[in-house]
């Protein structure tokens, strides 16, 4: 049981990193969006490895809860947030921010 719950951890946590790396790496805007969520899944992973308890015990219904409400909200978020993106690209032309298209300043 141990075994498992230091591998989703992990897991977690190593999604965790590469969705920052990406959000910090891309100008994209949809690829940050796409990052963030990579982010949040690993957030979600960590906390349900947070919450494992023993097999005799059952599983917690809370933490389930939680993490299945916060998927929920994470996908309104996410759609929410590509309706805006689709609308800023219409209106700019771009996918991505004039301040993040520049190139280096003097």
């Amino acid at each position: 049981m141990s075994g498992f719950v230091t591998f989703f951890g992990l897991a977690g946590a190593g999604l965790i990193g590469l969705g920052l790396y990406g959000f910090l790496a891309h100008a994209h805007l949809l690829r940050r969006l796409l990052s963030f969520n990579v982010m949040g899944s690993g957030v979600f992973l960590m906390f349900g490895a947070a919450a494992a308890r023993s097999p005799a015990l059952g599983a917690d219904a809370v933490p389930q809860a939680l993490i299945i409400t916060g998927i929920v909200v994470k996908l309104a978020g996410t759609a929410l947030a590509v309706a805006l993106l689709v609308q800023l690209a219409r209106s700019l032309g771009r996918a991505a921010l004039p301040e993040d298209e520049e190139g280096p300043r003097a």
